[in-house]
C-alpha cells in the first residue's frame, strides 16, 4: 500500500470517514490514507469464490458470514479486508434486524489476498493489528506461490501448501479446506 498523492498530510479518522468511497478502496492507518491495489483476475476470483465457499458452509446454519471489501472501523483505523468473516452473533444489526451499513468492530477472521506489486509487510502489519484488537484468525493468501500464511493470537505464523489443511474459525471446524483445494478455485474448465 502506498500513500495517495491526493492526501499527503495526516488527517483524523473522523475526517477520513466523511470522504467519498473510492474504487479501489482506501484505508486509514496511523493518520494517513493508503490506497489498496486494484484487484486483478486471480485476486478477484479467489476473493469471490473463497467468500462464497465460506458462506455456503456457514450461512445456512447461521454460524458466520463472509463479507468482501467491507469497511471495518476499529482501534483508530478504518480497514477494508479482502474478506472479513464475522461469527453470526457478532454481525452488527440495526433496530429492524437488518445488517448495519457501518461495521465499527474487528472481524473474527481477516483474509488478505496478495496482489501483484503489493508489499507483504503491509499485509502482515494489518493482520497483526487486527489480532491485537481481538481478531481470532488471519490469512494471507498468496496465489503466485500457492501458499497460505495463517496467523493466530499468541502463535507463530504457519505456512500451508499443497494438501495441508487450512486452519479456520473454531465455529467452522467441521469444514476442511486444503491449500490445493483453495487454489483450484483459479482453474476454469472450458466446454469443448
Amino acid at each position: 500500500m502506498t500513500l495517495t498523492a491526493e492526501f499527503p498530510k495526516t488527517i483524523s479518522l473522523a475526517e477520513f470517514l466523511i470522504l467519498p468511497e473510492t474504487k479501489p478502496a482506501r484505508e486509514y492507518i496511523n493518520g494517513k490514507i493508503h490506497q489498496k491495489p486494484m484487484p486483478q483476475g486471480k485476486h478477484s476470483t479467489l476473493q469471490i469464490r473463497l467468500g462464497s465457499a465460506i458462506n455456503q458452509v456457514s450461512v445456512p446454519e447461521q454460524i458466520a458470514h463472509a463479507f468482501t471489501e467491507l469497511r471495518c472501523t476499529f482501534g483508530g483505523r478504518s480497514l477494508v479486508p479482502d474478506i472479513a468473516v464475522f461469527e453470526w452473533d457478532n454481525i452488527p444489526l440495526d433496530e429492524n434486524g437488518e445488517v448495519k451499513n457501518r461495521f465499527e468492530l474487528f472481524p473474527d477472521w481477516i483474509i488478505e489476498i496478495v496482489s501483484p506489486n503489493q508489499t507483504d509487510v503491509s499485509i502482515v502489519e494489518k493482520i497483526l493489528f487486527c489480532l491485537a484488537q481481538g481478531t481470532k484468525l488471519g490469512w494471507i493468501v498468496d496465489p503466485q506461490n500457492k501458499l497460505v500464511i495463517i496467523f493466530q493470537p499468541d502463535r507463530q505464523p504457519e505456512v500451508k501448501r499443497n494438501d495441508e489443511i487450512l486452519t479456520v474459525l473454531p465455529v467452522l471446524d467441521h469444514w476442511q479446506l486444503s491449500a490445493n483445494k483453495l487454489f483450484q478455485f483459479l482453474t476454469f474448465q472450458k466446454n469443448s
